[in-house]
């Protein structure tokens, strides 16, 4: 049996999980978990300490029910009424018994807030951004653009804006500060309203699509940077905001790099805004000469040193590796929990189940294991899991996805397994095809990700590729305004009145083919016309929170087609990933049990099948739980798709837009809608078997998970396109040939 080396004498309990020959240092050995928890005395102490916060709470609670007691009294001696009647009286005590209960429910929340405060406060002085803070204000006064480097869990992210709140940055507006993701706009604004002593939407907010927590009293609010970049169609002066903080410019996403171009314009037409872009990487100078020469501040972070292990050859299936590797960290090292990086969602859940699976067969005297998950399309109140407390006796083993390089810290991270893979997007300009590719990192998020494992003490770092192959990786990412579809990047601009795209100024501008190749797209959408300026329908798009194609595809619904309730449920279902699944020892009951869903004419209406049924029996969440249960269900991504689908049927109706929900379902006038936004998504069946694309004439083929998958139709829509061993389109349903003509004379009369 493979062992890791530098424990020779330790066996892995598990016979039917080979280990992994991984290169390392040889280090001391440690016994798991081998100390107690708590001492006899400890535990005396803490029942002591528990009497006195219970007696503290029974006589807090005794003294505020005399005053409600006492002012009742005090209500009946005055008689305050003009009348006598009881049930005035009753009524009247009511309301000023609520609303003392109320206030001393404020006051509650208020200690309690305050508590929580103070506590955080020795947390933030311990952070080594709170060292430089003074420094920091003082270079904000003498440039209006600075550049702040630091280094995960420097402090830079939660601590910066409440140190410009506290020197009056704010003068009455707000300071806007953008994210990437989701997930790290809300974490932030509940970890800075915690130490401001705050409620989460009062003085501190955040706002990410299809859910605004924040209001006209908020100083500071997180963002995702989309966000942002919509309120400048509104507010192309983003007046609200008196600084404006672009976090994690390093990753280089497209809205970012829009953003940054916008805000160079800015400055000059408002002299007192001010701009700090902020990034975890050695990066500063492209962003420094972008902004004419703009100072650059350090901050040192917090690095422990990190010991790491590379692979003595390569691993062919990288999620095994994983699964391995997991489990003899668990077993042979000691106490700290396990970040694994894997490339997206369908390969976490199915991690998180074999991982589920093997512990039950651990022995009794190894600790438990507690699996959680992050990726972007995961519900929010699941992914808070992976940040609370690891329980004790328990290894916590957190599966995610890049989310997890610099966007999000876990604490108690130990042990970081890279598997050197990152799911990205590119765009093929002369195919038209935009598709998702699994590659090699960069050497940057390399070292991003094995930090991870020294944030608050010594670590390890477990990449499952060689040495030799991490020389051979490039030093950094290429930036997304290099390598995706531009369309949605060309609409916001035109949107925001920007018609001269050749002149706008980009970080790193895109190829003139790239910027034609999204014009002629925009322009078969109807969202520009023939001269490049921007439609009704295009100015409609670009207010809705989806790509351009889903946004084009949700105003033929509600403008030509008639049928918006319907396209609402199936844009929810496409938008999240993962709803069906599959366990390795189920696999035939689970694909029975999904047939009574499917639809011959494809996925989208399978989809809606499945969300009209769900829709019956949600009210119940045990029955919901029940359903998901028997039909392989995932119960996660269909609650993802209800509260998406809450938020788009809000916003249709808030653009005005006629939501009917009808039980009808008009297959043909369903799939012919989603045409005009996916037309260029189609492929036609030739005589050598093959679905041909209908620009590029590339060969495809239906992914294995699709109800038509090994069926043969004379023509396919597909949402996405997928290159693993082979190209795959995802998301396929069955169209007519003679569609495609049609659709084509639409945009013709679109346009003319």
């Amino acid at each position: 049996m493979q062992k890791i080396k530098k424990n020779k004498n330790r066996k892995i309990h598990l016979k039917f999980l080979k280990g992994i020959y991984f290169k390392s240092n040889k280090s001391k050995k440690h016994d798991f978990y081998a100390k107690e928890n708590i001492t006899n005395d400890k535990k005396q102490k803490t029942y002591d300490n528990q009497q006195k916060e219970r007696t503290k709470k029974v006589n807090y609670e005794e003294k505020y029910d005399k005053i409600i007691k006492d002012e009742t009294k005090r209500i009946k001696k005055h008689n305050f009424f003009k009348t006598e009647s009881e049930l005035l009286l009753q009524t009247q005590e009511n309301k000023i018994i609520n609303k003392i209960k109320y206030q001393i429910k404020e006051k509650k929340s208020k200690k309690e807030q305050d508590k929580r405060r103070t506590e955080l406060l020795k947390d933030r002085m311990k952070l080594p951004i709170w060292s430089a803070r003074l420094k920091l204000i003082e270079e904000m006064e003498n440039s209006r653009v600075i550049i702040l480097l630091g280094e995960p869990g420097s402090g830079k992210s939660t601590q910066l804006p409440q140190f410009l709140l506290k020197s009056n940055y704010t003068k009455n507006s707000c300071i806007a500060i953008t994210q990437p993701r989701r997930i790290a706009a809300v974490n932030l604004a509940k970890r800075v309203s915690e130490e401001m002593g705050t409620s989460l939407g009062s003085k501190v907010g955040y706002s990410i699509r299809f859910d605004d927590c924040s209001s006209s009293h908020t100083q500071i609010k997180y963002m995702t940077d989309g966000m942002l970049l919509r309120e400048l169609i509104g507010d192309p002066l983003l007046s609200l905001y008196s600084t404006i903080i672009l976090d994690e410019a390093h990753e280089r996403t497209l809205i970012t790099d829009i953003l940054m171009g916008f805000l160079k314009k800015i400055m000059k037409l408002r002299p007192t805004l001010t701009i700090v872009i902020m990034s975890a990487t050695l990066e500063a100078e492209r962003f420094s000469t972008f902004f004419d020469n703009a100072k650059v501040c350090f901050i040192k972070g917090r690095q422990y040193p990190v010991d790491i292990h590379h692979t003595l050859q390569p691993e062919n299936d990288y999620v095994d590796a994983v699964l391995r590797t997991i489990f003899q960290i668990h077993i042979n090292e000691p106490e700290g929990d396990i970040l694994a990086f894997l490339t997206g969602q369908d390969e976490i859940e199915s991690l998180e189940t074999s991982i589920s699976h093997y512990s039950k067969q651990l022995q009794e005297n190894v600790p438990k294991m507690f699996v959680c998950t992050l990726f972007s399309a995961l519900p929010q109140n699941i992914q808070q899991k992976a940040f609370v407390k690891t329980p004790p006796n328990t290894r916590k083993i957190i599966l995610a996805t890049n989310i997890a390089e610099t966007s999000v810290t876990v604490k108690g991270v130990k042990y970081v397994i890279d598997t050197g893979l990152v799911k990205v997007k590119h765009y093929n300009n002369r195919l038209g095809i935009e598709a998702l590719h699994i590659e090699p990192v960069s050497k940057s998020s390399a070292r991003q990700r094995a930090g991870r494992a020294g944030r608050e003490g010594p670590g390890k770092c477990y990449r499952l590729y060689t040495e030799s192959e991490f020389k051979k990786l490039k030093n950094t990412s290429t930036p997304e305004i290099k390598r995706i579809n531009l369309s949605f990047a060309v609409l916001t601009l035109k949107a925001r009145g920007e018609d001269d795209l050749m002149n706008f100024k980009f970080v790193d501008p895109p190829s003139h083919s790239s910027l034609l190749r999204s014009l002629e797209h925009l322009y078969s959408l109807s969202a520009l016309d023939k001269n490049g300026k921007i439609t009704k329908i295009g100015y409609d798009m670009s207010l809705i929170p989806l790509s351009p194609q889903l946004a084009r595809v949700l105003i033929a619904a509600a403008n030509d087609y008639n049928c918006l309730s319907c396209i609402i449920d199936i844009i929810a279902c496409i938008s999240t990933e993962n709803l069906f699944i599959s366990p390795q020892n189920k696999k035939n009951e689970a694909n029975e049990a999904r047939m009574k869903f499917f639809s011959r004419d494809g996925d989208h209406i399978t989809y809606l099948n499945i969300i009209r049924q769900f829709i019956e029996i949600r009210k119940n969440e045990s029955i919901a739980k029940t359903w998901c249960h028997q039909n392989f269900i995932n119960f996660r991504a269909i609650t993802t798709i209800m509260e998406i689908r809450k938020q788009l049927t809000k916003h249709c109706k808030n653009a005005n837009m006629k939501v009917e929900f009808s039980n009808k379902i008009d297959t043909e006038l369903i799939l012919q809608c989603f045409l005009t936004g996916f037309f260029m998504n189609t492929a036609l069946l030739q005589t050598d078997g093959n679905y041909y694309t209908t620009i590029g004439n590339t060969i495809v083929h239906i992914h294995p998970s699709s109800v038509l998958f090994n069926r043969k139709v004379e023509a396919i829509l597909y949402n996405n396109l997928i290159f693993t061993t082979k190209p795959y389109v995802h998301i396929v349903s069955m169209i007519k040939s003679d569609w495609l003509r049609t659709i084509s004379q639409m945009i013709q009369n679109n346009n003319s």
